[in-house]
């Protein structure tokens, strides 16, 4: 078997990146185990009508699981036909059955019902990770759910939100992820046996002309690996399939990436609210002992930068796939569908481990909530003052006149001129008593709206999706 070190190029994907478990269905090994899966179903159900002896499909069972790497490679060598080399290497172990191996197929009757195979194994791995990414998220919005925080909009304060609300946001999205994620799962679909157009017309004649046998035989074959197929396709299956797969991870990757993001912003000393945990013996920089860097929510968006542009080489695929077929998707396709497995499995592993270790900083969101909560607390002001009969376009104005002379409005001197300006002025004073405005512009925690609620009903939902 060829071997690999590390004097060679070995892609990060193969020693850095991406679980053993993933890695396992993307192997060379998986890959042919499935293909001659493919080879015996399709034995099996010609077996069923006749075509097939007793003795034949034992030999071909009995040999399945032969996996010779060295053997297949040496005959691709002289072939230079992949598929071709494991059908004869599987060919060669079975004296009795070999003969009748691949009846009536094309290589893509093999290879892409293989396929369709391997990626629904590997979707069901990314959903079964997805499941404990919701676990760990909805405990952390279900602790957090009450905790008031400043908001950012446009990356400047804002008004208060709580930190289980701005969490449910991430939750919210990963529902959303994992339901187009479960659609496409349970659509996928093989090539069946076509043969090498699409028109089964090599089954159809080995079953003597009789189409509805031909269609029986095939609906038998993918039975037996327990996957439908498509009711038509050209030599393979419709390439469309690979963009609705590698677009519904790259989304899920979009969620990540936008989680990842809001860590590093507020990990930043700056507002210094959330963190990444941060070994004892972690080294954050060669040159600045001090540093301690989102390492985790900065691989996250790396990763899934790249991840987000393999859709485009799907939709190639699919959009070039002319007539009844052309090979230009072949290569590509041997690192597109891998890599956009392995990214996502590294992906969920990775965000897994910073949520489950998320250090939120209580002290930190309560002093940046106080340093800026008179700017928060504008809006439940101009909302009393309209609730008491003032225009509401009028006290925007005069309140924006107020707020703009200042340069600092986290600074507590200009804070408390900005408190004395609006519980002085004459046209505030009409509907509000000085004590009044002053009090509403001191007190904003409470300002939440509905967010602890509905934090906890999404919470609610993670939990039960």
């Amino acid at each position: 078997m060829t071997t690999f070190s590390h004097d060679t190029f070995v892609s990060p994907l193969t020693w850095r990146y991406g679980g053993a478990e993933m890695r396992q269905l993307w192997s060379e090994i998986h890959k042919r185990q499935l293909l001659r899966r493919v080879w015996f179903a399709l034995a099996k159900a010609q077996h069923e009508f006749g075509l097939v002896t007793t003795e034949q499909l034992n030999d071909l069972h009995k040999n399945i699981d032969r996996i010779d790497i060295d053997r297949a490679t040496e005959i691709e060598k002289n072939i230079k036909h992949d598929l071709m080399a494991e059908l004869h290497t599987y060919a060669e172990q079975c004296e009795v059955g070999g003969a009748v191996l691949h009846l009536g197929a094309t290589s893509m009757d093999v290879l892409d019902n293989a396929d369709a195979l391997r990626i629904k194994e590997s979707l069901e791995l990314i959903r079964s990770k997805m499941n404990k990414l919701r676990d760990v998220l909805a405990d952390l919005i279900e602790i957090w759910g009450a905790t008031a925080a400043m908001g950012f909009t446009h990356l400047q304060p804002a008004e208060p939100t709580t930190i289980g609300y701005r969490l449910a946001q991430y939750g919210q999205d990963i529902l959303i992820d994992y339901a187009e994620i479960l659609r496409v799962c349970e659509s996928i679909r093989g090539k069946g046996f076509k043969g090498a157009v699409g028109s089964s017309a090599s089954y159809v004649e080995l079953l003597d002309g009789n189409v509805l046998r031909a269609e029986d035989l095939e609906r038998r074959a993918m039975q037996l690996l327990q996957i439908d197929c498509f009711s038509v396709s050209t030599q393979t299956y419709p390439r469309k399939q690979d963009w609705l797969v590698i677009n519904s991870i790259a989304g899920l990757g979009g969620t990540l990436y936008r989680f990842a993001f809001d860590v590093r912003i507020l990990q930043s000393p700056l507002i210094g609210e959330w963190s990444e945990d941060f070994g004892r013996d972690q080294v954050g920089s060669s040159a600045m002992p001090f540093k301690m860097n989102p390492i985790n929510a900065e691989k996250i968006d790396s990763l899934a930068r790249y991840l987000a542009g393999l859709p485009r080489v799907a939709w190639d695929n699919a959009a070039h796939s002319l007539l009844e077929r052309t090979l230009d998707d072949s290569a590509n396709r041997r690192l597109l569908l891998p890599q956009a497995f392995l990214i996502a499995d590294e992906l969920l592993d990775t965000t897994i481990k910073l949520v489950a270790g998320l250090k939120i900083d209580k002290n930190a969101t309560a002093h940046n909530l106080d340093a800026f909560k008179h700017l928060a607390a504008i809006e439940p002001l101009l909302m009393a003052l309209c609730k008491a009969g003032a225009n509401r376009q009028d006290m925007h104005e005069i309140i924006r006149d107020h707020v703009l002379q200042f340069k600092s409005l986290g600074d507590a001197k200009e804070t408390n001129k900005l408190i004395m300006d609006l519980s002085s002025n004459k046209d505030l004073l009409q509907y509000l008593g000085a004590d009044e405005i002053r009090q509403k512009l001191e007190s904003v925690d409470k300002y939440v709206g509905f967010a602890p609620e509905h934090a906890s009903s999404i919470a609610l939902e993670l939990r039960n999706y």
